[in-house]
């Protein structure tokens, strides 16, 4: 788009008063922004209220600096990442979220732009569930879950991504410390095991200005991303990191997907939320079981007592989603997989049979055992080294299942 365009579009966007509800409105009744910011303050009260036809005339005080910060952003993109601002009226704009109930009037696109343009050209075959039709991947799935998981959790984020993208699919998720952070992992793993593929491995969808990373700890994690994936924002550039934009932001990780894996969650968390709007959207919900006794499990046995899918492997939620794959291996069932776990230093196998699937104290584990406490501590750190037993807080012990 040229200069004149994208500052009418930011300066919708930017209108204090003005959401997207209003401003699809305004679009609707004129076609363009151009067009809204040509009419008379009595005209656009024909279509929204007179403190926002107040507002439309007067110059929001840092749409200038905005236009002109984006503009750089745009002309400034870094050897081996894209940069895009597409708007509604964009042929690359998401078609699955022009299906939902607000969608964002333009989406800030950084990473590999140029994959949503190679999928476009390719004309997709009327059985093809594989593309949206404008570039978009049309088998994408969300993972998310807490923002503090067990071991287990992280590994299990990590390793149904993992699968899921060696099977063709795009992770979508949020970029939040956590759950979110192993889902981008491992579909990054996927990414680098495959090889290059004319395919989105990742897409985070994030709370803040696209020329920020937020948490900073994600930094190098991001720049990953935008080597084989996208990172997206509907807010303009510099936006902080505010409490409200992360939930705003739910709907459009739902709104990209076909469907919602919830891998940890409390009863009250994002990941619900998350998992609500895609049920509003008649997308697909799966859930993954855990403890009865974990606080972390009560969310996703929530949405499996209301409907949503109990899944044990990637391999439950591409048959629910009737996606074939080829991949036999990439979605193995996970209980195969960890019975298959290699052999143990003595004592250690009876050490996990006795921790078994719940978290358990020292002291619980000493009455089954019978080992003292320097013996005890000492095989759990061994295998704790190992991978196959995680700390949690409260001096919890957790036995992660190998992959």
């Amino acid at each position: 788009m040229d200069t004149d365009e994208l500052a009418a579009w930011l300066r919708l966007a930017l209108t204090p008063g003005v959401g997207s509800v209003s401003a699809r409105k305004l679009l609707a009744a004129w076609g363009s922004p151009q067009a809204v910011f040509q009419q008379s303050q009595s005209a656009l009260c024909q279509v929204v209220t007179r403190a926002q036809a107040q507002a439309l005339c007067t110059e929001p005080p840092d749409w200038r600096a905005q236009s002109e910060a984006t503009e750089r952003w745009l002309d400034a993109a870094p050897a081996g990442a894209g940069r895009r601002l597409v708007t509604l009226g964009d042929r690359t704009y998401p078609a699955a979220l022009l299906a939902t109930a607000d969608p964002p009037l333009m989406l800030f696109l950084l990473g590999r732009v140029d994959l949503l343009d190679t999928a476009e050209r390719k004309a997709p075959a009327p059985t093809d569930q594989g593309r949206a039709g404008n570039g978009w991947p049309g088998r994408a799935v969300a993972v998310v879950g807490s923002r503090n998981p067990t071991p287990q959790g992280r590994q299990d984020a990590e390793q149904f991504a993992r699968a899921l993208c060696l099977a063709g699919c795009t992770i979508v998720s949020g970029l939040a410390l956590g759950t979110d952070g192993a889902a981008h992992q491992g579909a990054l793993q996927a990414a680098a095991e495959s090889g290059a593929a004319p395919q989105l491995a990742t897409i985070a969808v994030i709370g803040t200005g696209i020329d920020r990373v937020y948490p900073s700890q994600h930094r190098e994690l991001a720049h990953r991303i935008t080597e084989c994936g996208l990172i997206v924002s509907e807010y303009p550039l510099g936006s902080a990191p505010l409490a409200a934009n992360f939930p705003k932001r739910n709907r459009l990780i739902a709104g990209l997907s076909q469907g919602v894996l919830v891998v940890e969650a409390a009863l009250r968390s994002g990941s619900l939320i998350t998992a609500r709007l895609a049920g509003e959207q008649g997308k697909d919900v799966f859930a993954i079981p855990g403890s009865i006794h974990s606080p972390l499990s009560h969310g996703c046995h929530a949405l499996i007592r209301t409907g949503a899918k109990l899944v044990e492997s990637a391999r439950d939620v591409l048959e629910e989603l009737h996606w074939p794959t080829a991949t036999t291996a990439a979605v193995a069932d996970y209980q195969e997989q960890s019975e298959a776990t290699s052999a143990h230093p003595d004592g250690a196998a009876a050490l996990l049979r006795a921790l078994g699937s719940d978290p358990a104290s020292l002291d619980a584990l000493q009455a089954r055992t019978g080992l003292d406490t320097a013996t005890l501590q000492a095989r759990l750190l061994e295998l704790e080294l190992a991978g196959e037993v995680g700390r949690l807080p409260g001096g919890l012990f957790q036995r992660v299942a190998r992959a």
